[in-house]
């Protein structure tokens, strides 16, 4: 069987290793735009802040690997027509300059992202940059050094992360972000002003609810006009956010309102030939039980395995996500999970929010650290809709369980009940997230704690 795979970051070598581990006798091809494969850009503010020292450390496997499996690689080679109906794939080698065409029996489109490009004038003056991959982050290092003053647009998870960065590296910092809060796909407000109030501290100049609407520069500077003032820096990121890159696919497969390819549980797209996975496609979001585009690295590596185990027969459903993530912030933890209050309402959900703070562990012990938590569940159900976390004590691994909550549907009475460890090492008699379970219950009125 002929496989073709269009794209390879985390999704398409996911898919090639998985297929080539259980049947190594597929013809394997695959076709990337880019001289690299595998780029965690996750990674970049870890390298503009020094912690990682090398980008291409940031690589955790090279075309190279893929071959040495049995798959033809082709980087440097854009595919720029998809016909499906003829099971076809049109080619340019971008070196070369040489067009031809291949031919495929199953197709797997793991094409991913790209960044959201306001369509605003001055977009593409020199010293303004995009933060997506490899490229864009060795362009960015390099203008950093010689560059003081960091203008970030964009509030998500890339923008706070690039601001902590440049705000640890003698680099003065203006966030610009507008529309909505800081981190408000994540969070809900109040653990959005902690954020603002963190990167305030540490020497970020925050020009929040500010919107940008033209940029210029000359040589040295960029100034960027917004909808209440002019802001002048050497360097503008721009990183507010990405969209599915699936403009090959339209009219030819089922494509959601936002782009994004829609898929079955077992990552097959409308056409039983054409499979799909990472941020080319929408995830089965379990809180809401629907689709929705969530790019995260993490839902791309499992869809490609998915696709590898199901190409060949249905095998093994995809159970979907809870978007899960977290972010490391002046020696903080703030993870999430599911949705939060105001989400959860929007979707219809007649959602509340318990909060508690505690500490993690007893006092008596040499050190604790207080955890600031939020639970989102739905008052007629009780289900767990989703957890928020923010503490000097690393809390990544108690996102994941509420993940597993929200997973299997418990409420928060099953929450504060679950047998969890005590050591005073770690936590209280009560764990904090028991805790967490039971203030919901008292807020719900159904036991005192």
């Amino acid at each position: 069987m002929k496989v073709i795979i269009i794209g390879c970051t985390h999704a398409g070598t996911s898919v090639a290793q998985q297929i080539l581990k259980t049947h190594p006798e597929t013809a394997v091809t695959i076709y990337e735009r880019n001289n690299n494969i595998s780029f965690l850009s996750c990674g970049i503010s870890l390298y503009l802040g020094g912690t990682v020292k090398a980008l291409e450390d940031m690589f955790y496997a090279t075309p190279q690997d893929l071959k040495d499996l049995g798959a033809q690689v082709h980087t440097q080679h854009d595919v720029y027509k998809i016909d499906v109906a003829k099971k076809q794939v049109l080619v340019d080698d971008l070196l070369s300059e040489r067009k031809f065409v291949d031919q495929y029996d199953k197709l797997v489109i793991t094409t991913g992202s790209v960044p959201v490009v306001p369509p605003i004038q001055g977009v593409s003056l020199p010293n303004i940059l995009i933060c997506k991959d490899y490229a864009d982050a060795t362009k960015i290092a390099a203008t950093a050094r010689v560059k003081k003053h960091i203008a970030i647009i964009g509030g998500g998870y890339i923008g706070v992360e690039l601001a902590e960065s440049y705000s640890n590296t003698d680099h003065q910092v203006t966030l610009i972000n507008g529309l909505h809060p800081l981190l408000s796909h994540y969070v809900d407000t109040d653990f959005s002003e902690k954020v603002a109030a963190d990167l305030a501290a540490h020497g970020v100049k925050l020009k929040l609810n500010e919107t940008a609407l033209k940029f210029d520069s000359d040589e040295q500077h960029v100034y960027i006009q917004t909808d209440q003032a002019e802001h002048q820096a050497d360097l503008a990121v721009i990183c507010v956010g990405f969209r599915p890159q699936t403009d090959l696919l339209a009219g030819q497969i089922k494509l959601n309102q936002d782009g994004s390819i829609h898929v079955n549980r077992y990552m097959q797209t409308s056409d039983p030939d054409v499979y799909a996975a990472g941020d080319a496609v929408a995830v089965h979001f379990n809180p809401t039980q629907e689709d929705a585009y969530t790019p995260l690295a993490t839902n791309a590596v499992r869809q490609g395995l998915l696709v590898g185990m199901n190409i060949f027969q249905p095998t093994l459903p995809d159970i979907g996500t809870q978007a899960t993530s977290a972010l490391h912030l002046y020696g903080k933890t703030l993870a999430s999970t599911g949705l939060t209050l105001a989400r959860a309402q929007s979707h219809g959900f007649t959602a509340a929010v318990a909060s508690l703070t505690d500490n993690y562990r007893p006092e008596f012990m040499p050190s604790t650290t207080p955890i600031d938590m939020r639970l989102v569940y739905d008052r007629a159900t009780h289900k767990i809709l989703g957890g928020q976390l923010y503490s000097e004590y690393d809390v990544a691994q108690s996102a994941n369980l509420l993940s597993v909550c929200i997973q299997n549907e418990n409420t928060i009475e099953q929450l504060a009940f679950v047998d969890m460890l005590f050591s005073p090492y770690y936590d209280r008699p009560f764990n904090y997230l028991n805790q967490l379970g039971l203030a919901a219950m008292a807020q719900e009125s159904a036991v005192k704690p």
